[in-house]
């Protein structure tokens, strides 16, 4: 279907307008054309049965009108056949002509067609028929020379005149119209179905290279390429060059930006680790301060380190991590490391799950959940990874069977960073920074019970759809 905001439905509306009209017009002035057509041609037999008529018919030497040879067409023969001929003398007596001839198709019935007498006149109009017929008619006056005027026989009449009218019925005519009329609409609406259905295919034929485009970038979004790829028409390809450049163009600035952020690490964290070392073993007020105070800067310049590291890397183009390679290990290493207090690490990770983002942020933030779980564990943590609630989402869940935390607890720890127990390793920044990559990418993190009454924390994050 097209969308009403869409190019396609644009280039198809405007075409379908244009052409709606044309065959419209066209149908107009089709329908136009052959109307007159038809009554040319209507006219044009009226004409022929006139001169048929005034062909065959004489005068006598008494001055009386005959017609030796009578039409016998069956138009003229059948009453009130919609065709008809009438012959009225111009002389009259007592208002009433001298003589009278008509076809049997009119019976006793008289066709009104009003006084005219001009002498070898000829005119056209239309009258009411028998039956509410609507007529056409072609009338003349004719002056006929007696039989015998060429024998110069003195007993004969002189020459009369005569108004001699033919008519017809105009429902043969409008028949025919209407007739060509339906052929004509419905021959304009297949060829306006016919029309619309080629423009919707040459339209979605003309614009497909853009949804080639569309998937190539898609593809590059989830990681599946480096670049747009083919061969695109004239019109498209500066647009795929300018793409491509720019892609590259951003995973310039990235891997850059990565860098900096690392210089920046380094320079930062070594004077700090000399001052830490300088008042370690020192007593007094001022060793106590300086201690702390690079305590804290430690754990702010780790925090505001990886936040921005993940924020460079959250915005790259085509960045995908498959998760179970990713689970497999960190489940693997901290396996080992937890081994002496006995901790085992369940993991559920169906393979085919592709989170839409960097690596090393997807391994932060589980790490940090898996660590932070470890830590707290009596015996057991779960992990389990599933699809979301659509495609493009994935759900991370860490459990463990330690005492858990309460509301306020998991506030102060997310929001403010606190350490809840000085006695476990760490800087206290875990959660909150797990917090702060999973939005970075459009994710939440939903604190809750375990089935064994621990802590139980859930990752939304973005994937790839396969």
């Amino acid at each position: 279907m097209l969308r009403t905001n869409s190019l396609a439905f644009r280039i198809v509306a405007f075409a379908a307008g244009w052409s709606i009209l044309g065959l419209i017009g066209g149908s107009l002035a089709l329908s136009s054309v052959f109307r007159r057509s038809v009554e040319t041609g209507f006219d044009n037999r009226l004409s022929g049965d006139i001169e048929g008529v005034i062909t065959v018919a004489e005068l006598d030497c008494a001055g009386t009108l005959t017609m030796p040879e009578p039409l016998i067409a069956s138009r003229f023969m059948n009453a009130f056949s919609g065709s008809y001929w009438q012959i009225v003398s111009l002389e009259q007596v007592d208002g009433r002509p001298v003589q009278l001839m008509r076809s049997f198709s009119l019976r006793d019935v008289t066709l009104k067609l009003g006084d005219w007498s001009q002498p070898q006149g000829v005119r056209m109009g239309f009258a009411d028929g028998p039956n509410d017929q609507n007529l056409r008619f072609v009338e003349r006056v004719v002056t006929f020379p007696p039989a015998d005027a060429e024998e110069g026989r003195p007993a004969c009449i002189g020459g009369k005149s005569f108004r001699i009218a033919v008519a017809g019925d105009l429902r043969s005519v409008e028949a025919d119209v209407d007739a060509f009329d339906k052929t004509l609409i419905w021959s304009a609406l297949i060829l306006g179905a016919g029309l619309l259905i080629a423009m919707i295919l040459q339209v979605r034929w003309g614009l497909a290279p853009l949804d080639k485009v569309s998937a190539s970038l898609a593809a590059i979004r989830e990681g599946r390429a480096d670049k747009l790829e083919g061969k695109f028409p004239a019109e498209i390809e500066p647009l795929a060059e300018e793409l491509n450049a720019l892609v590259a163009h951003n995973a310039e600035v990235v891997a850059r930006a990565r860098t900096h952020v690392g210089n920046l690490a380094h320079f930062l964290k070594t004077p700090l680790s000399v001052l830490a070392n300088e008042v370690q073993g020192q007593t007094g007020s001022l060793a106590e301060t300086v201690g702390r105070q690079v305590q804290v800067m430690r754990r702010q310049v780790d925090h505001y380190l990886a936040r921005a590291r993940t924020a460079a890397s959250a915005k790259v183009i085509g960045a995908r991590t498959e998760v179970a390679p990713v689970i497999a290990d960190l489940t693997r290493a901290l396996a080992k490391i937890y081994a002496r207090r006995g901790i085992r690490i369940e993991k559920v990770c169906p393979d085919g799950l592709v989170f839409r983002g960097d690596r090393a942020d997807f391994e932060e933030m589980v790490g940090n959940l898996l660590d932070n779980a470890c830590k707290w564990a009596d015996e057991e943590v779960n992990v389990t990874v599933a699809a979301g609630g659509t495609a493009r989402r994935l759900t991370v869940v860490v459990a463990d069977d330690g005492p858990g935390l309460t509301d306020e607890q998991a506030k102060r720890v997310v929001e403010r960073g606190e350490r809840l127990d000085e006695s476990k390793p760490g800087s206290g920044l875990g959660l909150s920074i797990v917090k702060e990559i999973a939005e970075l990418y459009g994710g939440t993190m939903a604190f809750g019970r375990s089935e064994a009454g621990g802590l139980s924390v859930t990752l939304d994050l973005p994937a790839v759809a396969g």
